[in-house]
């Protein structure tokens, strides 16, 4: 199993090397070409939101993406250390407008799920982690 960890401020533009690194290693790892753009899209979606909740709570901690490669499948999972409202308690996260900050993160979430079949996201008050996995194709094998 090899893994590529990846760490940065909580900036918006740091949201696109995310992007471009994930690309990049999902394509080594073996992820179908057609699936590069939906890979491409749900990183900046996810990695986004973590920046936000991070500018949001005033969180000074980087923006975790982890990149797994593992037999037949690989997975992205993009951490972050804001505080989720927990089931049963009200308002959403961080601080500011709870309402408004709770819809544009089922909106994004929303997004994230629409381009990747298979999406777990964890939540609480320590942070959250969207873990999504696309299958990958092993490499042909050449005969010689």
């Amino acid at each position: 199993m090899a893994t590529v960890e990846l760490r940065f401020s909580a900036l918006p533009e740091h949201v696109r090397t995310a992007r471009l690194v994930a690309a990049a290693v999902a394509r080594r790892a073996g992820v179908d070409e057609a699936v590069l753009d939906e890979v491409r899209l749900a990183v900046g979606e996810a990695c986004s939101r973590a920046v936000g909740l991070h500018q949001i709570g005033g969180i000074s901690a980087p923006v975790k993406v982890m990149l797994i490669e593992e037999e037949k499948q690989f997975s992205i999972e993009v951490g972050d250390e804001a505080r989720h409202a927990v089931a049963g308690e009200g308002g959403g996260a961080g601080s500011g407008d709870p309402d408004g900050e709770a819809d544009e993160d089922e909106m994004g979430l929303a997004v994230i799920s629409g381009l990747v079949d298979d999406v777990e996201v964890s939540a609480g008050e320590h942070g959250g982690l969207i873990k999504m996995t696309w299958p990958t194709t092993p490499p042909p094998t050449i005969l010689v």
